[in-house]
């Protein structure tokens, strides 16, 4: 099963979220990997794709150096479109979307990160969210208690209804420098507004971390319980 990690805007936990998914699974003796649908920022290599690894213990795994985790690479930080062109190529989404398949054929969760939010472009032509829908994959939105984040959100859970998106829940990142009256308030608002959207009610909460060797994983699992629940 292919399930696609997004969040509600860059810098907001998606990678940190992803590894500890696929650490729960590993850890449960799921056969679990992740992939980076787009790296921009990096020259031959994901950062984002080893922070997963680290997280889950593993090393690098063969469909990593096979390059099937990190289908495309750009060196520029910005939107995928923009990193592609300026280092004169494309976004071969064909490319992208084989190497998850072939992913998908070897493992029982494919936890696929997105690059930025839902709505960064992949081309001129393509938003992240549009390709998500064409595919047909359940998402995992991640979000915060941070001011700010309501509106993020309830944008979000919006779009993906408007497409049809299954989402399975949300990954609440704390980051510690949130405010807790408004972070509870927050938790309060995004629990109404999947029931409103007729999504599986499910928040899994992660603590700020500052040593991610040495945390408890977070019980994410119940994102994947709730949708074989569906």
């Amino acid at each position: 099963m292919v399930y696609f990690v997004t969040g509600i805007d860059t810098g907001i936990g998606k990678t940190f979220a992803t590894g500890m998914m696929a650490r729960y699974l590993h850890a449960r003796g799921f056969r679990v990997i992740t992939q980076k649908l787009v790296q921009t920022g990096n020259v031959g290599y994901s950062e984002d794709l080893d922070m997963h690894r680290r997280l889950m213990g593993t090393g690098p795994l063969p469909e990593d150096e096979e390059g099937w985790t990190r289908p495309a690479i750009f060196s520029f930080p910005a939107s995928p479109h923009l990193a592609a062109e300026l280092d004169g190529r494309t976004v071969d989404l064909e490319a992208i979307a084989d190497a998850t398949r072939r992913l998908a054929e070897r493992y029982e969760y494919v936890l696929v990160e997105g690059a930025g939010g839902p709505a960064v472009p992949l081309t001129r032509d393509l938003l992240t969210i549009d390709y998500a829908a064409e595919k047909m994959y359940p998402v995992i939105l991640v979000t915060s208690g941070r001011l700010g984040s309501i509106n993020h959100t309830l944008l979000a859970l919006e779009a993906f209804a408007r497409r049809g998106i299954r989402v399975c829940g949300l990954v609440y990142n704390h980051s510690g420098d949130e405010d807790p009256v408004i972070a509870a308030d927050t938790r309060r608002v995004m629990l109404e507004a999947l029931a409103d959207f007729g999504y599986p009610e499910v928040l899994v909460e992660i603590p700020e971390i500052r040593d991610p060797d040495c945390c408890p994983t977070p019980d994410c699992g119940a994102l994947f319980v709730s949708e074989e629940k569906r």
